[in-house]
């Protein structure tokens, strides 16, 4: 069956939009469950009693995970826009003679656009997780909680890749959720989704798991996207998105992404991302501002490559599982392990991968740096290799003006008057930053905002800027202010 047109109906789940639904759309310490300095075992999600002793009531989990979910309300601002003089071009003047002149250019603001989502604490300090979709490009966000408590929130971190995003609210003691071992999530189990729908207050909706590691092709928002959704029946509709999936304990095994739909709403089939994939995004946002992805540096075979189509990439043996090399990028981490066009992988640090998501998945939970275990199948014989994952951009040029490029974006040092206005020594504030650039791919940084700090070190001027760059290597973090927020922000910055 065409893949394309299997997934037409394909929408994200995310934001309900005044008037229709736009399918679409640091202080503290995170809860112990997502928590970095204090890491816990994940919790296993597998049932304790046999089949027939499975529960079918499912109160208590509802009862858990309701207080943890919350109402996200958003709001987009339009810029303002030029009408066109309608007769400019023209030749004629007659028109212009009965219509009169079109005049300048008049300026028009177009009306606010106003979504809704939804978002799980994982932390009672205010922390919680939503997707990217559900507050991109957002000026305003709004949380209600459930016992309609409202907060404005803030984004602390976003990752449009497995369209994933952190924001914070300045709260205590809430009820965060307790997070789930997605890894041990069955085919067959019982699921809730929890969530706000089509602006309703909190809805409970039940289903089963009917796949894993399912790619949909939807995430077009990142330039690496990341898909390796849990499937389940359980109804999701528009504004359900960043809303939890709960097994029959309350605990949170994935994050509500999209719904497979002809219609716009609910139509058989859901998507979440799994809580393994969701703790290690959060973790790299509250740790590093951005999220730290290691690439292993090949390019994947479709997985339903017949027999035929394996033997001329020179894969043996019609019984082999795993996921084909189509290529290697010469610069990357699988080849300096020796892994070559026509492997097989069969597993990654012993955990089996029959599908390219499923290792996409895999190597999408670790960083630059973090060695790997490889099992391959080559003409027919096992073998293992290591590999240690690179950064996407690998080294980059030590010269100043190189470091400044890579950054993609437009300096200026700042003004005497602008800094005493802000209350700074001084400053470089950015201009305009380019598509493709780190800031572009690894921030959510505004044009406008105001660098004073590089990796520790005090910037005041472009030059003192570039210098600071050059320093830098790995990972560092991006510190300044927005003109008049009177708040400092932190960037983060990976594999420079």
């Amino acid at each position: 069956m065409n893949t394309k047109k299997l997934f037409t109906g394909l929408l994200i789940a995310g934001a309900v939009v005044a008037g229709g639904y736009a399918l679409s759309g640091k202080a503290g310490r995170i809860s112990e469950s997502i928590g970095i300095e204090n890491p816990q075992p994940l919790i296993q999600t597998a049932y304790s009693g046999p089949a027939s002793a499975q529960p079918t009531d499912f109160e208590k989990a509802a009862g858990n995970a309701v207080p943890s979910v919350v109402h996200i309300r958003t709001v987009v601002k339009y810029k303002q826009s030029a009408q066109a003089d309608q007769f400019e071009g023209m030749d004629d003047d007659i028109f212009r003679h009965f219509f009169g002149e079109g005049g300048p250019r008049r300026q028009f603001n177009r009306p606010d656009q106003k979504a809704s989502g939804s978002g799980v604490i994982i932390s009672p300090d205010g922390f919680i997780v939503t997707n990217n979709h559900v507050v991109d490009g957002a000026s305003e966000i709004t949380v209600t909680l459930n016992d309609r408590k409202n907060y404005k929130a803030e984004v602390v971190g976003t990752d449009p890749n497995t369209d994933l995003a952190l924001i914070k609210i300045d709260a205590k003691n809430l009820p965060a959720i307790p997070v789930g071992n997605s890894d041990d999530v069955r085919l067959g189990q019982w699921v809730l989704a929890v969530g706000y729908p089509l602006n309703l207050d909190v809805t409970v909706t039940q289903g089963i798991i009917s796949a894993k590691s399912r790619s949909i092709g939807i995430n077009r928002q990142g330039s690496a996207p990341v898909e390796a959704f849990l499937q389940t029946d359980a109804a999701v509709n528009p504004g359900s998105s960043g809303g939890a999936l709960v097994n029959t304990n309350g605990e949170l095994i994935g994050i509500n992404s999209a719904i497979a739909s002809p219609t716009g709403a609910y139509a058989g089939y859901a998507y979440s991302i799994p809580s393994n994939l969701m703790k290690k995004v959060v973790n790299d946002i509250k740790q590093f501002g951005s999220v730290q992805r290691g690439y292993l540096g090949i390019s994947m075979a479709p997985d339903n490559l017949d027999d035929a189509q394996k033997k001329e990439l020179g894969v043996t043996g019609s019984n082999a599982e795993g996921v084909i090399v189509m290529g290697t990028d010469p610069s990357g981490a699988a080849a300096a392990a020796g892994v070559k066009k026509g492997d097989l992988i069969t597993a990654v640090n012993g955990s089996a991968v029959h599908s390219g998501s499923e290792l996409s998945e895999q190597i999408a939970r670790l960083k630059p740096g973090d060695k790997v275990a490889i099992s391959l199948l080559r003409n027919g014989s096992e073998s293992k290799v290591e590999a240690t994952l690179k950064g996407k951009l690998g080294n980059m040029t030590a010269g100043n003006n190189a470091s400044v490029s890579a950054l993609g974006a437009d300096f200026a040092s700042l003004s005497r008057q602008d800094a005493a206005r802000m209350g700074i020594a001084g400053g470089v504030q950015v201009q305009s930053i380019t598509d493709g650039g780190l800031l572009d791919e690894q921030t959510n940084m505004k044009e406008g905002f105001v660098i004073t700090r590089v990796g520790g070190i005090t910037v005041r001027t472009v030059e003192e800027l570039k210098a600071a760059l050059a320093r830098q290597s790995g990972n560092f973090q991006i510190e300044g202010m927005y003109p008049g927020s009177g708040k400092t922000y932190y960037y983060g910055i990976n594999d420079y």
